[in-house]
């Protein structure tokens, strides 16, 4: 009923400024109204009809974001999609619509995307002449406003769905715009698409709607939502097209246009903050207190013993459950009646530590926290590469799962990839926790640990506080933990070195080009009413909530903009080019974002592989700087489409093993200088395993 009484009202409205102004034919051109009430633009619907083929497109669109009538946001708008806005379950179960309306926009990483019936866009930019987007006559437009600057971005028509419209196959390849830096935090952008031709090479017409309002003109028929939302916008589109034809793109020509506004630095970073603030302020300068689990004595080339802990963490969740059931209420972030953030209890958290024998030597040892890959655990390198690293630079090397995005989180992320929607909010929360977590756990090694040291059941040393330096700290991870890193080296407060392998942002762009994508996309198809569209739309839906702990909502405070009380930090990003799991093309838009540089051999006649938009190239060696270093494996560039890389063997964790990446990121994480370690290039060609040019370890790492 509330649905139906929003409609009447919305389309009454209408229907009375019609009266006062006079309701004229199709082509008449009545005076333009004062801006609508935000309800009517879609007079109540719940779908687009500029975009009548697939509902809940263009997408992101402020059709959406709405006046919030109880101001919890500064900028006073939240996001209300329509109760079918969004894909249905097989159930026929849609997202709430009010599931977002604690963002304040929508998502500054997200690429815009629409559908146009067979587009394929032979003229568009690929993530291979980015530059071409910033044309004059480029088909496609990314405006800011109010600035009218073109944002840099390549195209992807849709290529992980087979969907393509021919052989009486559905047409489901939308057309996203992806933009290659990360953009502003609570700023409005244009669309503006043109001239775009089909698979016949036509260029494909507006729709009826968006023709109606490019001429200015209402429609003579149609739904109540197709004739009046054209008018209703009459006032916005003026505007919208002034803009664009301030920028130089021509009213007539567009095929579709819209706006959307992203969400703001407080609505994306309010919590993290909020969370590690109070946690670190409770468990104090020692960190949380511990336990011994157990301990491992072993006969290893690398280490003494292994280490187990159990440490106590505050929770700020509304349960301390690790283990997810459906049986239990979901977790959600613990949040009062004022708003804030309280702590619920505690919980116990495992914490592996990697004790190696070159704490024999007596020299003094740094902290080393690894982060681990996609859905794993505090156990990956215990006894190869982290081992390894320890032993062979002198580090102690610890590691716990990140609570959310662990093995423990499995039975979570498959139940809200087949149509638990809480689980899109509640899976990201978790992972809130999970990163502060990651915190208390380098705060517990530096001041309880390094002061106290370890001791076993009987009193006996097991980890002599004299072998710690606890000034000397530094993060690294690959793969997931290369990507949630970066979230990690945004935020803290006691580590400001990091080496992030295999990474990038953000996940609405690495999935689809990530060969572990195919499993993800069943999932989706057995819970929900499955299409290419309804694949596109929840990975942006679930982006929104993503963005408040992944790399793409938290990279741009790492240096510049810094978060409350938080020192900068720099990184290096360790890429594997031609990786078949995580594609470099988001490593590339993270150094954008954080302003690293690409690193080149002090060495002339030694080039880099590959000159990128918009990353500036320096010669080694480098200080107190962020940079991106680039091994090759003789490998075919990586597929300018949303598809994975599979040429060859797959080099995804084959650079943290080679003895340059360990000589490199030990001197960065001592000194903040980036030294060139290669020989020449950065060269573990598969294809000339007898070049003498090849790093330390590739026969090691050879995955053939």
């Amino acid at each position: 009923m509330d649905l139906l009484r929003t409609r009447l009202l919305a389309f009454g409205a209408v229907l009375l400024g019609l009266a006062a102004l006079g309701c004229g034919s199709d082509d008449e051109d009545p005076a333009v109204p004062s801006q609508p009430e935000s309800t009517i633009p879609l007079l109540g619907d719940d779908c687009d009809p500029m975009v009548p083929t697939h509902c809940g497109l263009p997408f992101p669109s402020n059709v959406y974001r709405h006046d919030d009538p109880d101001k919890k946001h500064a900028n006073g708008k939240h996001v209300v999609f329509g109760a079918t806005t969004m894909p249905a379950r097989q159930d026929d179960v849609h997202a709430p619509a009010d599931m977002f309306a604690d963002h304040d926009g929508f998502s500054p990483t997200q690429g815009p995307m629409t559908h146009l019936p067979l587009a394929k866009c032979a003229a568009c930019a690929t993530p291979y002449s980015i530059e071409k987007s910033l044309e004059a006559d480029h088909p496609t437009v990314l405006l800011e406003v109010p600035t009218g600057r073109k944002i840099p971005h390549w195209v992807d028509i849709d290529m992980s769905t087979e969907n393509d419209g021919l052989e009486d196959r559905p047409d489901q390849r939308v057309l996203m715009i992806r933009p290659a830096e990360r953009l502003k935090d609570d700023t409005r952008y244009i669309v503006a698409i043109r001239n775009v031709e089909d698979l016949n090479g036509e260029v494909i017409p507006p729709s009826k709607v968006f023709g109606a309002i490019r001429a200015g003109k209402l429609l003579g028929s149609g739904t109540p939502a197709e004739k009046w939302s054209a008018y209703a916008r009459r006032e916005l589109y003026s505007e919208i097209f002034g803009e664009l034809e301030k920028a130089g793109v021509a009213r007539d020509d567009l095929q579709i246009a819209w706006d959307y506004t992203t969400a703001s630095k407080e609505n994306i970073t309010r919590w993290v903050v909020q969370m590690r603030d109070k946690a670190l302020a409770k468990v104090g300068d020692d960190g949380p207190t511990f336990k011994v689990k157990e301990v491992e004595e072993l006969d290893h080339p690398e280490l003494l013993r292994r280490i187990h802990l159990v440490m106590t963490v505050p929770v700020y969740l509304t349960s301390a459950s690790i283990q997810y059931s459906k049986k239990k209420p979901m977790d959600r972030l613990n949040i009062n009646a004022a708003g804030e953030l309280e702590q619920n209890g505690t919980m116990d958290w495992d914490v592996l530590v990697l004790v190696p024998k070159s704490v024999q030597s007596g020299k003094k040892h740094g902290l080393l926290q690894n982060g681990h890959g996609l859905f794993g655990s505090r156990f990956e390198g215990q006894g190869g590469y982290l081992a390894r690293a320890a032993n062979r630079n002198n580090w102690i090397a610890f590691s716990t799962n990140l609570f959310g995005f662990d093995e423990d989180s499995v039975s979570l992320a498959i139940d809200t990839l087949v149509g638990n929607y809480e689980g899109i909010k509640g899976l990201t929360e978790r992972q809130i926790q999970g990163m502060v977590n990651q915190l208390l756990v380098m705060r517990m090694m530096m001041g309880r640990v390094a002061k106290e040291g370890i001791k076993d059941g009987t009193g006996t040393l097991i980890l002599d506080p004299t072998w710690i330096d606890p000034k000397v700290r530094g993060y690294r991870g690959d793969s997931q933990g290369g990507i949630m890193g970066a979230s990690y080296m945004s935020i803290s407060t006691d580590v400001t070195r990091g080496l992030l392998g295999e990474t990038g942002m953000s996940y609405n762009l690495l999935l689809n080009r990530s060969q572990d994508w195919p499993a993800y996309e069943i999932m989706l198809e057995s819970g929900f009413q499955f299409d290419g569209v309804a694949v596109q739309l929840m990975l942006g839906l679930i982006q929104m909530a993503w963005d408040r702990i992944e790399p793409g909502g938290l990279t741009p405070y790492m240096t510049e903009d810094r978060l409350p009380n938080t020192p900068a930090h720099h990184v290096l990003l360790h890429i594997a080019r031609g990786d078949h799991q995580v594609t470099p093309f988001g490593a590339h838009i993270m150094s954008r974002a954080i302003g690293a540089v690409q690193l080149a051999s002090d060495d002339a006649s030694q080039p880099v592989f590959e000159d990128y938009y918009g990353i500036e190239q320096k010669k080694a060696p480098l200080t107190d700087q962020s940079a991106l270093i680039e091994y090759d494996f003789g490998l075919k560039p990586l597929p300018a489409t949303n598809v994975p890389a599979k040429d060859g063997c797959d080099p995804h964790d084959r650079v943290r093993d080679l003895n340059p990446s360990f000589d490199q990121q030990d001197e960065f994480f001592r000194t903040g200088k980036v030294g060139w370690y290669c020989k020449g290039a950065c060269n573990c060609n598969d294809k000339m395993v007898s070049d003498p040019k090849e790093e330390e370890r590739c026969d090691e790492t050879d995955c053939n």
